[in-house]
């Protein structure tokens, strides 16, 4: 299955400044796992040392976030997006 992944802004400089990359995978994870394969400074932002998806990444697929689907085992289809959205934390 070929997916689009959207790349946040912060984290365009890992991807050869792409906002989006094309992969294949069945499933999110997969799908994360054949983006950090093509660009491995990813990697350190959206895993654990453990490979858990890091706390603060969340993840959508088509506008539906993967914490209330099956996390990174939902399976995907020729076509859908994954889009990742760093947490944003701060001011007052």
């Amino acid at each position: 299955m070929s997916v689009t992944i959207q790349i946040p802004t912060a984290l365009r400089a890992y991807s050869d400044g792409q906002g989006a990359v094309d992969v294949s995978g069945s499933t999110v994870g997969e799908a994360l796992n054949a983006l950090t394969s093509q660009h491995t400074g990813l990697a350190n932002h959206l895993r654990t040392a453990e490979g858990k998806l890091r706390s603060f990444v969340n993840v959508y697929l088509n506008d539906e976030d993967i914490r209330y689907l099956d996390k990174e085992g939902t399976a995907v289809n020729d076509g859908d997006t994954l889009t990742i959205v760093p947490s944003i934390a701060g001011g007052r």
